[in-house]
């Protein structure tokens, strides 16, 4: 069957660790494809389903407590000894609290990152990835009104290579975004905009990149918005699609 050597590599592909130019065949045949976008999609399901199922069995600060004061030793030391291993334990503490602290905030921006990317590879598997399909921004925006709790700005295209498709709803955190897709030179690019209050984890950088992802990204806030825009277009167009956000904004 032709598919099966794309399905062979469906996992790695929603993961994003195929090399550039195979990641871009993939998304040109996932379009294509009725029988792989649909496993594309139960795939991207899955995964988001055990990204929530994970967050809710996260040990709790009491059991960790509990966990600690069973394991300590039980012997008596000198006064000296357990001095030098208190300050001992101070350092590690202070290390660790630092060191646990950015990773842990590094683990929620990439984990953000990837959601925003499994939404993005979704659409793209979708047989219908906009709910108002429409060229013209003046149609586009209006539609979002009373669907999402904020407003915002469409650019405009004109004397540009870029192409407005349509727009959809989009949930992060089970919180009301906007979903803008574009095109240009055969390459569609989402541009998701959200409430910066409500996102799973602070971007305090306006600069950040994602550290692993095969799509191109640039993210920013902007009046209390966080906007993304993604895809498999150069990283040249997913700058000047933004800028045209940022200037419209």
């Amino acid at each position: 069957m032709v598919c099966e050597s794309w399905k062979a590599k469906l996992e790695t592909y929603l993961d994003g660790e195929l090399p550039e130019e195979e990641m871009r065949s993939f998304d040109v045949h996932v379009r294509n494809c009725p029988s792989c976008s649909a496993d594309a999609l139960v795939g991207v399901q899955m995964k988001r389903a055990i990204r929530i199922a994970g967050k809710r069995f996260t040990p709790s600060a009491e059991f960790r407590k509990r966990m600690e004061k069973s394991l300590a030793p039980k012997r008596r030391r000198s006064f000296r000894l357990e001095w030098m291993a208190a300050a001992a334990a101070a350092v590690v503490l202070i290390a660790g609290t630092l060191t646990s602290t950015y990773l842990g905030n590094r683990s929620g921006r990439d984990e953000l990152f990837s959601e925003i990317a499994d939404l993005h590879v979704s659409t793209l598997a979708s047989s219908s990835p906009v709910d108002v399909m429409s060229t013209d921004r003046h149609t586009v925006k209006p539609w979002f009104q009373g669907k999402i709790p904020f407003a915002f700005n469409l650019p405009e295209l004109q004397n540009t290579e870029f192409t407005l498709l349509g727009g959809r709803m989009t949930y992060l955190e089970q919180t009301p975004g906007a979903h803008l897709i574009y095109d240009v030179r055969k390459h569609h690019i989402s541009v998701f905009v959200l409430q910066e209050r409500s996102l799973p984890a602070s971007l305090n950088d306006s600069s950040l990149k994602p550290s692993k992802l095969s799509f191109n990204m640039e993210t920013w806030s902007q009046g209390g918005l966080r906007y993304f825009v993604i895809g498999d277009a150069s990283a040249a167009d997913i700058d000047t699609l933004a800028k045209l956000f940022k200037a419209a904004s």
